[in-house]
């Protein structure tokens, strides 16, 4: 299977990701230049985490109108599976392959450190690896990371367990302290509601080895190579 992995001007994350896919993961990746108009035969798109076009306007904003993006919204639509990290997370709700908005961490500060998540649907393509209830540890590095919905359109993605990921302490409770930016619901990460596209802040990319603190990053990843590769030797047979 192979990977493609957006590079937007801005990007600082974009490489973090290619080498968590082809050293750890060791399947095949491409970088996939902002301004091109082909996904390289990719199986599966990483929006990486970055400062696309130095955030201006707001996060996302204008990343979203890039013409790889065009692409990306057509690949996504057609049942593609599509990650974004942190400001890939944002360029997914700019364009509306996501529901939702970050916005402005609520102490208005940036925020990197490690914090918890806990699964909340291992039936997703992106959590499969994982049980229901457990622990991840993964890092942050945002400032516009405070997930925010209208409350009716909250519940709808509780309901429809597009909620994939929340923030918790280490013993898996929800509170407020472990909330890093006063998201609605505690919220990490979410799906879109055919399953397929998945937004999260926290960076997957980046705990992939115990060396950088935590490999449990490496869970996101393989949960990924599994259904596509699976869905990959169904279409073939």
């Amino acid at each position: 299977m192979k990977f493609g992995v957006v590079t937007f001007p801005g990007a600082n994350c974009d490489y973090d990701a290619y080498a968590a896919v082809k050293f750890v993961l060791g399947e095949q990746v491409e970088f996939l230049w902002h301004k091109s108009h082909d996904l390289m035969g990719s199986d599966v798109v990483i929006l990486p985490g970055g400062f696309a076009y130095g955030d201006y306007l707001r996060a996302g904003a204008i990343a979203r109108f890039s013409p790889i993006m065009d692409k990306v919204i057509t690949f996504a639509r057609s049942g593609g599976t599509v990650m974004g990290i942190c400001n890939g997370f944002q360029v997914l709700t700019e364009c509306g392959l996501l529901p939702g908005a970050l916005i402005r961490n609520r102490h208005l500060r940036f925020s990197c450190k490690f914090v918890h998540l806990r699964v909340e649907n291992n039936t997703a393509r992106f959590s499969n690896a994982c049980r229901v209830g457990e622990v991840l540890k993964i890092p942050i590095a945002h400032g516009e990371g405070s997930y925010y919905h209208f409350d009716d359109e909250v519940r709808k993605l509780e309901d429809n367990g597009q909620v994939v990921f929340r923030y918790v302490d280490v013993e898996g409770n929800v509170t407020d302290e472990a909330n890093p930016n006063g998201s609605i619901n505690n919220i990490a990460g979410i799906v879109n509601t055919e399953g397929n596209v998945l937004g999260m802040m926290p960076h997957p990319e980046r705990a992939v080895e115990n060396i950088l603190g935590s490999e449990d990053g490496l869970r996101v990843l393989e949960s990924v190579r599994s259904v596509v590769t699976r869905s990959n030797l169904a279409g073939k047979a």
